[in-house]
């Protein structure tokens, strides 16, 4: 007889070699006790957790002739059978491959003959998903009201699949996964059984990769025991298997949080050369994290299923940083990963990810940067820092302006690693507002008269922003102002008390006075911004149109295209046609002044394109226009710009006095 492996060899025969399940197997034991056992049952959960494991001791128990309690025999003839898979009224369906209607009208042909040597005939159906609906509904009705003598019993791993009709007429049986503590005890006593020993650590090792299955540890171990021999180490199995030790995973994320590239890159190396998959590297990373966010939100890591040297790993790291920090770093990596597994170039993909933490740095809450600049302001020092700011009415120090800024400022100490998780990152000191240029004193007055020249600095920063684009004129009376002061007259010198002690009232008013011309681009409009207003443009000229408009999913600009997104075709199918995308262009070009090409888009396999020679009449009349030689002359003579370029039949017909205005001021910058 062929080898025989661990997953058949060991698989439970009483309800009480079943590992992890204890809820369902006691639910299903007092059922059988109690004679309330359901005429079906359907088990649910991850692969390996027991199922069908569950569904062939219930028939057993079912049909035992002479059970232990709620314990099958194990010894009678039915018992026997099954367990040697040759009972003739136990049936076993694999719903993959017999999952058409046929398999069910021949399984509804069987049940109803009485059980040949048992007390009842049991149907198992694996993975019931399977089936199709017709299947499934060829099997309502049987299920709802089966013979006496049959019980159904399903598996599946995708519960969600099956039918609500079929739920609804089934006992349901939840499975979870297996926890780590059972597992490794589990796989303990197996390996010693079968004469191996395992170090404590390769068990973690296998216990982890199992992922709360026992079919899949057991394979694993199956694939060790004939690698190693009888002694099985750590370091055996992340050769054989390809497996991270969690200890290099510890030491990458200490790295990534330190911002210490070098050892990063140093330990991607190391694992790289082992020949390790990078994307099981990043699940290893993206589970260290997880685990180190709820080491830090809850204080403890005795909840986590992990041992106990991953748990002091993680209390440590947990407590020097901070949970934006970590938050940050989860974020990235995850968003990384996801690119990495379609990148062709994994390793350089995960390389950028690395770099990108490395350059996040730490991550401070805004609502504690905004309470320290709170402090700084008030003239108090912050919280782990020496940095100390003089509140405005604070005295200066003799001989020294008030506006400038103490030399007697401390300069923030360095942080300690211990404050990583509260501490600011170092900000540049904070910068005086810039004082107003004194002008030279003239030759023939005192040096202190220049003194009440000085501008205030209120004013100077308000007109520091828009002097690039004040008027020439403008920008000649204030050289002439202020050649006038330097040169001489006392007639133009400032009256004593004015200049830097002017009333706001006067400054505002000044400054009203020199307003610079806004530039032709200051008007321009937006899309999005101004879309309401340009329905409502279209509303005055056709108002059909513009209801059509106000249909679109959305607009955006692309490329040099204005995109107009319909969920239907329906929606933009007359507006396509010539005789309406032209004026709708018009209306366009006229509005916004933007030479776009309009495109509609829908869901795939609906056509609404335009044909480029509907839309490009209007864009055609505005080059001409632009070209045109008396306009091109009338610019070289004026030295003007060109304004606006409206083609449209019905611009000059305005909805509003704005509108008008804007009308009359393109049409003479265009003349």
């Amino acid at each position: 007889m062929s080898y025989l492996v661990l997953a058949r060899k060991s698989r439970p025969q009483l309800f009480s070699e079943v590992v992890g399940q204890a809820p369902i197997v006691r639910t299903l034991q007092n059922a059988l006790r109690q004679d309330r056992v359901a005429h079906a049952l359907i088990f649910s959960g991850v692969r390996g957790t027991g199922k069908t494991t569950l569904a062939r001791i219930m028939a057993k128990a079912l049909n035992c002739e002479h059970p232990n309690g709620a314990e099958p025999c194990n010894q009678c003839t039915s018992c026997s059978q099954i367990a040697a898979g040759g009972s003739v009224d136990l049936q076993e369906v694999d719903g993959a491959s017999n999952r058409g209607i046929q398999e069910i009208r021949e399984l509804k042909e069987k049940i109803r003959f009485m059980p040949t040597s048992s007390r009842y005939k049991i149907i198992i159906i694996d993975e019931v998903h399977m089936l199709t609906t017709e299947a499934f509904n060829a099997l309502l009705k049987t299920l709802e009201e089966p013979p006496e003598h049959v019980y159904f019993m399903f598996a599946t791993t995708e519960l969600h699949k099956v039918p609500i009709t079929i739920l609804s007429r089934c006992q349901r049986f939840e499975l979870k996964r297996i926890e780590r503590g059972e597992l490794k005890a589990h796989f303990a006593r197996l390996a010693q059984d079968e004469g191996f020993q395992v170090a404590p650590r390769a068990l973690e090792m296998i216990v982890r990769e199992a992922g709360g299955s026992v079919r899949d540890g057991l394979s694993l171990l199956d694939q060790v025991f004939s690698y190693c021999g009888q002694e099985v180490s750590a370091e055996d199995l992340v050769e054989v298997l390809g497996l991270v030790n969690a200890g290099t995973v510890a030491d990458l994320v200490q790295a990534l949080l330190a911002r210490d590239l070098a050892r990063v890159y140093t330990l991607l190396e190391g694992i790289y050369s082992q020949g390790i998959d990078l994307r099981r590297l990043g699940d290893d990373l993206l589970s260290w994290l997880r685990n180190l966010i709820v080491v830090k939100i809850s204080g403890q890591a005795a909840g986590l299923d992990l041992s106990d040297e991953e748990r002091l790993a993680l209390e440590q790291t947990a407590a020097e940083y901070s949970l934006e920090s970590l938050t940050a770093m989860l974020d990235l990596l995850l968003n990384g990963l996801e690119k990495m597994h379609y990148s062709s170039y994994s390793r350089l993909a995960l390389e950028l990810v690395f770099i990108k933490i490395v350059q996040l740095g730490q991550v401070v809450p805004v609502g504690e940067i905004i309470s320290r600049f709170d402090r700084l302001l008030a003239g108090l020092p912050a919280p782990g820092t020496g940095l100390e700011l003089s509140s405005p009415g604070s005295s200066s120090a003799p001989g020294q302006p008030s506006g400038a800024p103490s030399s007697s400022c401390p300069v923030a100490s360095p942080l300690t690693p211990g404050d990583r998780s509260a501490a600011l990152p170092p900000a540049e000191p904070a910068r005086p507002a810039p004082m107003a240029r004194q002008p030279a004193p003239p030759q023939n007055h005192p040096a202190s008269a220049p003194a009440a020249d000085i501008a205030h600095p209120m004013s100077q920063a308000a007109g520091a922003g828009p002097a690039s684009k004040r008027t020439q004129g403008g920008g000649q009376a204030a050289a002439g102002r202020a050649s006038a002061r330097q040169t001489g007259g006392g007639d133009q010198a400032l009256p004593a008390g004015k200049g830097a002690a002017q009333p706001p009232g006067r400054e505002k008013s000044q400054l009203r006075q020199d307003q610079p011309t806004l530039s032709p681009d200051s008007g321009k409009k937006d899309i999005r911004r101004d879309w309401d207003a340009f329905l409502a443009y279209v509303r005055e000229r056709q108002p059909w149109i513009s209801a059509a408009l106000q249909r679109a999913a959305s607009v955006k600009q692309v490329e040099g295209e204005l995109v107009i997104q319909y969920e239907d075709s329906y929606d933009c199918t007359l507006l396509r046609k010539r005789e309406y995308i032209q004026p709708l262009t018009e209306y366009f070009l006229d509005f916004f002044q933007e030479n776009l090409q309009i495109r509609f888009s829908v869901p795939e396999g609906q056509d609404c394109d335009i044909q480029d020679s509907n839309g490009q009449r209007p864009h055609q009349e505005r080059k001409a226009l632009a070209q045109d030689p008396l306009v091109v002359t009338a610019l070289e003579i004026f030295n003007g710009q060109l304004g606006d370029i409206r083609t449209g039949q019905r611009f000059r017909q305005a909805t509003s006095p704005t509108e008008a205005e804007t009308e009359a001021q393109g049409s003479e910058e265009q003349s």
